[in-house]
């Protein structure tokens, strides 16, 4: 654990919720190696979920596998009760599934608005050469009331190359809401931040989780038992332990593979 220290999270906002997310058996081998074996989780509606697990128990790779970024090797994925395994990630982003990444994916030379506006015209406009970006001011409207929910938009003409890393990883959370998303995943959405932009990062993401379904692979356990709802745990690939932040934090198994407590 660290020394952040983070209010606890609020009752789940999603208990009794059908499944937004569902994933059936789900398997990724790399030639000899299993990745994932038989992961079945299912996330409900409105409710913050935590994946957490040793380096290499298979967090990215579930990941990677509900985004598009790799194709299973077995199993389903269900969101919305459709199957989405193997669509390539721009589908996936079309399905209203959006992510950040461990390493900062922004436009480094472009500015905080424009960032924000090329992921906003991708979901209401298809790109024309003939038409100046600004004339879509129903984007440009969409784009500053975004950056608004992340407390960005005082920095809207600003380069992000020169935001601070706070600033540039709550861009980032600013490009996937523009894309309107109903499931935000956030891959370690408080790497390389100090304290106060750790408790921001944190309030921020509280903040949007009113009206999303957000799933975080988190290594900050402080971060993690403060936020999640309900938390998985991965080892080896195989789900080891699922429950409440009290539930992980008691349980023996745990304690011994990851908590070390």
């Amino acid at each position: 654990m660290t020394g952040t220290q983070i209010d606890r999270a609020a009752p789940v906002a999603g208990a009794g919720a059908a499944p937004l997310l569902r994933t059936e058996k789900l398997t990724m081998r790399f030639g000899g190696l299993t990745a994932l074996n038989d992961v079945s989780i299912a996330v409900p509606a409105g409710e913050i979920r935590a994946i957490i697990g040793p380096n290499g128990a298979g967090k990215s790779t579930f990941f990677n596998c509900v985004t598009g970024v790799l194709q299973p090797s077995a199993g389903r994925i269900l969101f919305a009760d459709e199957d989405i395994a193997g669509l390539p990630p721009n589908l996936i982003s079309r399905k209203a599934i959006a992510r950040s990444y461990q390493i900062t994916n922004i436009l480094p030379g472009a500015t905080v608005l424009e960032n924000v506006r090329i992921a906003a015209q991708s979901r209401h406009h298809n790109w024309s050469m003939l038409r100046h970006h600004r004339a879509y001011r129903d984007v440009i409207d969409k784009s500053h009331a975004v950056l608004a929910s992340v407390g960005l938009d005082g920095e809207a003409d600003e380069l992000a190359v020169n935001l601070s890393h706070g600033a540039q990883r709550n861009l980032e959370i600013a490009i996937a809401l523009a894309t309107e998303p109903k499931l935000l995943c956030l891959d370690e959405p408080t790497a390389g931040m100090s304290v106060a932009e750790t408790h921001a990062s944190v309030e921020l993401i509280r903040r949007i989780a009113a009206n999303l379904t957000i799933l975080i692979v988190e290594h900050d356990m402080e971060v993690v038992m403060g936020l999640a709802q309900t938390i998985t745990v991965l080892h080896y690939g195989e789900v080891l332990a699922e429950g409440t932040p009290a539930q992980i934090q008691a349980n023996p198994r745990v304690q011994e593979v990851y908590l070390k407590t």
